[in-house]
């Protein structure tokens, strides 16, 4: 009596042992396939907003090194008067001068295609073929157009922007930079990948 006794609670010992191990095997299998659910931390910065100071940015200049959001160049120019005034000069040589293209943010459909006028925040991409084109914020003369009022040049395949990244009317792009989500944390922080205003 003694002996089935023991056994018995050996038996149960090991049963529950056993079963305890098991289990612990499973949550330890599934702990990584659950974990491979959540978006890794290169992920979550991929898409998280970018914010910049602009508080030494000066008329004419524009933001160096250049930022990056989701991997992509972002350009960051402040306008003067006089490039403000030079972007309606001659709206026929532009192809869509009121931008009037469905990705573009509402904020982005004004002559200045900026929330502030004097700020300029651009995906410093082409839409041909995405190469990077070559900022010229000089109103001045270039060997690509000399009666050019500043913006961008696509040194790969002629395509020409003015300062508020529309496109020239037989450029080989068909359509304006991009305009990214953006808006401000008061007068001198720049937020990326945020539409809304940020009350502080």
């Amino acid at each position: 009596m003694t002996n089935d006794s023991t056994n018995a609670g050996r038996r149960k010992f090991l049963v529950g042992s056993t079963s305890a191990a098991g289990i612990a095997g499973v949550a330890g299998a599934a702990i990584p396939f659950v974990g491979s659910w959540n978006p890794s931390a290169k992920a979550r910065a991929a898409g998280a907003p970018v914010r910049i100071d602009i508080s030494e940015l000066q008329a004419g200049e524009m933001l160096g090194p250049i930022p990056a959001w989701r991997g992509r160049p972002i350009f960051v120019i402040k306008r003067g008067d006089d490039a403000l005034g030079a972007l309606n000069d001659n709206p026929s040589r532009l192809a869509d001068p009121n931008s009037e293209e469905p990705e573009q943010p509402a904020y982005a459909k004004n002559e200045f295609r900026s929330r502030r006028p004097d700020l300029m925040v651009l995906v410093g991409l082409c839409p041909h073929l995405f190469c990077s084109p070559t900022p010229h914020i000089e109103l001045k003369p270039e060997p690509f157009d000399t009666d050019w009022k500043g913006g961008f040049f696509c040194p790969c395949h002629g395509s020409r922007f003015d300062l508020a990244g529309r496109v020239y009317s037989g450029s080989p792009a068909s359509r304006n930079m991009q305009v990214p989500p953006h808006s401000f944390e008061g007068d001198n922080v720049l937020v990326i990948g945020v539409d809304e205003e940020v009350v502080a």
